[in-house]
């Protein structure tokens, strides 16, 4: 496996490989991501494809309140798990060598998809996904591209841009990987203390009922909601937001269609966002 650290280096390394299969991350890596490089490496190799995988911090989609400076840099230990899983190459530019100037062209994604949800508590997050994952896409040029469903607004922000902007690259979603007591992995989750890990698990039994009672029959969703969000409270979280929302465009959920429930909220000082579908 090869680690590079330019633009060049990569194009160079990659000339003459049609196939490629690319799976961003910030690194920090745990087996959710490695589930996303097996799945790429599957996709790619009836035809002898390279498997891709960056790791890069991006400052364009924190906010400065948020822990960028802190986030971890693990790229010793993440190039191990990433050999170990499969992958090819890793890209882990530093940051001039990605934004050598002031990124002054971005992509704006929809309101009605980015403003919503993340967009809502995080304003201008995917403005900062789209820009570097469009970024990303322009420099390894991949065929399939893998995003984990655990950051599921993010995957159909992404899968959107690629149709508007008719990009030849097939986006593959990758399921959320959990730990054995159904704790949804996220890099964020090293942040929990053991006693927040155990009290995290609330999060997704949280989203479980909320999804139950919508399919047992209750159709007053905004006191389902309502609930919810209480019941975190009352368990000492800071919710953002609990909800259940059509799959395919995060719009109010309906009767009879595929739905899938959301939520973000802070345990301590720790932000955790995790979805069922349902």
């Amino acid at each position: 496996m090869q680690v590079i650290h330019t633009i060049d280096a990569l194009r160079a390394a990659l000339a003459g490989q049609p196939e490629r299969a690319f799976v961003p991350t910030m690194g920090n890596l745990h087996e959710g991501h490695l589930s996303l490089i097996r799945q790429a490496k599957a996709a790619v190799a009836g035809q002898g494809g390279l498997v891709v995988a960056s790791i890069f911090v991006n400052r364009l989609q924190f906010a400065p309140h948020e822990d960028f400076d802190t986030y971890p840099r693990t790229l010793a230990r993440d190039a191990e798990l990433l050999e170990a899983a499969g992958c090819d190459i890793v890209f882990a530019p530093d940051e001039k060598t990605l934004y050598p100037e002031p990124q002054g062209y971005k992509v704006h994604p929809p309101a009605e998809l980015a403003d919503i949800l993340e967009g809502q508590f995080r304003p201008g997050f995917f403005i900062g996904v789209c820009t570097v994952v469009a970024k990303l896409f322009n420099i390894v040029q991949p065929s399939v591209a893998v995003f984990g469903k655990k950051d599921y607004q993010q995957l159909m922000v992404i899968r959107r841009m690629v149709q508007q902007m008719a990009l030849p690259i097939r986006i593959e979603a990758g399921e959320t990987s959990r730990s054995d007591q159904g704790l949804a992995l996220s890099s964020r989750n090293g942040y929990l203390s053991a006693m927040e890990k155990e009290q995290a698990l609330l999060l997704s039994c949280t989203l479980k009922n909320l999804a139950a009672r919508w399919q047992a029959g209750e159709r007053d969703l905004p006191a389902l909601e309502a609930d919810a969000m209480q019941a975190l409270r009352d368990a000492g979280w800071q919710p953002d937001y609990i909800t259940l929302r059509r799959r395919h465009d995060l719009g109010a959920a309906v009767e009879g269609e595929p739905l899938v429930a959301l939520a973000a909220a802070k345990l301590g000082k720790t932000r955790l966002i995790d979805n069922i579908e349902c």
